[in-house]
């Protein structure tokens, strides 16, 4: 008899059961390290209240409702405004000592201390070295893993990161995280819409007044660096936010009061107003080339100001990119770095949004602006809005007023005649004719801004589209007694062309016996609507023109374009002169 298998523990299964970390794609996520035991928190971490991180699978946004946004922001129950009155209860006194204590020592220090340029440069030289582990490190490498980091690299900007004393990597990458998810919302942790030194710095001097929308950090969890930072917070924020560039001064030339005040505590306001640039002066100052949804905006001098992150709309539209600044010429020594660390080994899978999407972005945003300029201008009135008007009826207003058919519409010329580059004659010659083709190539190919300065004397709709009186001078007959006087070898050669002519002045015979059958064509007067016109050959414009330039044939009766390209044919042919004759232009 076989033995029955034994029923699995619960323990054995969830050991059997694969980590969702298996499953991440290692070219689109940090490096995985070794997971690491939780242990106990040591005195210090004790005293400051900071809580050990332990590693989790579980990202804390999972069970979210869709409507999570709206219904969080109705729901919460805001504190009151603060007052004078109730400032002293509402302050955040952590954050409060660190960003007053600070910039006093460092006031202190310029006027009690001897400067020394080797000290200056120091500053300097750690000024950015501890804005890049913001930067590089706690921003573009953990808040949006945007590209991965060795381990090495890794404790390095960690190090780096607490030298800037902004919190550890957890605390600062989920309020980040926050940011970008709810920006502009209740739920953003400092919100631009909240006014500009509340996103600079109040958000950390008084108690929010409600609390941060939900963000995942549950891959930083995972992470041994994070968790070692986080861990050993608060003693290293006093080692590499001051012993270290203390020392390095005093040993290096002699100058320990000078490290401490200039490189400790003066550096330290600059990297903190620095930061806190991002969040407000990136949100406030520059333009907005790739999306005006949201506050942020690109801008040089935030990048500047901010070790290359100023660039901030194109950062909110494609966050995951290792870029901030996409133009090789702008300032991101951030970008830069990571560069360099990719080619020294350091760093890889540094990720790029498709060239192709961000050119969207800013094709988008420009029609917009185009839009919007659009919008002060004045534009032609269209067909819609323009009477219809006979043939006869322009010809006889034609002789009061200065009025041209061209494509269709009919034009007021009068107030142009005179300033006409090409002379007042030209205008006055096409004064009650239909002179479509002399301005669309045959006395001068017309700029666009002729056309559109036409458009804009537009008073009607030429009834039937357009009229063009050389082909209605002589009827059929003539056209073919024309061409029996012509030479044999010209004839024979034009004789389908003019055959075909023929023909569609029969066709046009008869599509005009059919319309008679159907009872007379109403005709507009001068002046009325063409909405009150039941006309079959009203020229059809679409409402709206503002982005085209009006550049096709019109719409025309059956027979008149086809007996245009017969003519066309004709001259090709060069009938000794007889097409010059039949269209009235040789003597």
């Amino acid at each position: 008899m076989s033995a029955v298998p034994s029923t699995p523990s619960q323990a054995e299964l969830r050991e059997r059961r694969p980590s969702p970390v298996d499953s991440l794609d290692p070219a689109y996520s940090p490096p995985r390290t070794p997971e690491q035991k939780p242990t106990e928190p040591n005195v210090v971490n004790k005293l400051a209240g900071v809580n050990e991180i332990q590693p989790t699978n579980e990202p804390s946004d999972r069970h979210i409702p869709d409507n999570y946004v709206s219904y969080t922001i109705s729901k919460q129950k805001y504190l009151p405004p603060v007052t004078w009155r109730t400032l002293i209860y509402n302050i955040q006194w952590i954050s409060f000592l660190a960003l007053t204590i600070t910039p006093s020592l460092a006031i202190y220090g310029i006027f009690t201390t001897q400067w020394n340029t080797k000290t200056a440069i120091w500053s300097v030289i750690y000024y950015f070295f501890t804005g890049l582990g913001i930067t590089a490190g706690y921003h573009r490498l953990w808040a949006h893993r945007a590209y991965n980091a060795s381990e090495p690299l890794q404790y390095l900007l960690a190090l780096a990161g607490a030298g800037a004393v902004e919190g550890s990597i957890k605390w600062w990458s989920r309020g980040h995280r926050a940011h970008h998810r709810y920006t502009d919302t209740k739920l953003d942790p400092y919100s631009a819409h909240e006014g500009f030194w509340h996103a600079h710095v109040g958000w950390m001097l008084v108690k929010p007044r409600g609390k941060i929308g939900v963000a995942d950090v549950s891959d930083l969890t995972r992470n041994r660096v994070v968790r070692w930072q986080h861990k050993n917070y608060v003693p290293l924020i006093f080692i590499m936010g001051f012993i270290l560039p203390t020392v390095v001064a005093g040993l290096g030339w002699g100058d320990w009061r000078g490290g401490f005040f200039f490189a400790g505590a003066a550096r330290l306001c600059f990297v903190h107003h620095s930061t806190f640039c991002v969040n407000s002066l990136a949100h406030w100052l520059g333009e907005q080339p790739f999306d005006n949804k949201h506050t942020p905006r690109d801008h040089f001098i935030t990048a500047l100001c901010t070790v290359g992150e100023g660039y901030h709309n194109f950062h909110h539209q494609f966050p995951m990119d290792f870029r901030n600044a996409i133009k090789w010429y702008q300032y991101d020594p951030t970008k830069w770095f990571i560069w360099t660390a990719s080619k020294l080994k350091l760093a890889s899978h540094l990720k790029r949004f498709p060239d192709n999407e961000i050119k969207k972005g800013q094709y988008t945003m420009k029609l917009q602006e185009l839009q919007e300029q659009a919008e002060h201008l004045k534009w032609p009135k269209s067909s819609n809005e323009l009477p219809v008007i006979s043939w006869d009826d322009f010809k006889a207003e034609a002789k009061e007023r200065s009025l041209v058919a061209i494509h269709g519409f009919i034009h007021d010329c009068s107030s142009f005649i005179e300033d006409h580059p090409g002379g007042a004659h030209l205008i006055k010659r096409a004064i009650g004719t239909d002179a479509t083709t002399a301005f669309f190539g045959g006395v001068y190919d017309h700029s666009n801004a002729a056309h559109n300065m036409l458009a804009m004397m537009r008073v009607g709709v030429l009834d039937g589209g357009m009229e063009v009186e050389h082909l209605k001078r002589r009827p059929a007959e003539s056209v073919a007694s024309s061409v029996t006087a012509s030479p044999v070898s010209s004839a024979s050669a034009s004789s389908v062309d003019i055959q075909s002519l023929a023909d569609q002045d029969e066709d046009d015979r008869l599509y005009q016996t059919q319309l008679n059958s159907q009872g007379p064509v109403p005709k507009a007067p001068f002046g009325q609507p063409q909405a009150m016109v039941a006309d079959r050959w009203t020229l059809s414009v679409p409402p709206s023109e503002k982005f085209r330039i009006v550049r096709s044939v019109p719409e025309i009766r059956p027979g008149l374009l086809n007996r245009a390209h017969s003519l066309e044919k004709m001259t090709r042919a060069d009938m000794g002169g007889e097409v010059d004759e039949l269209i009235g232009t040789k003597a």
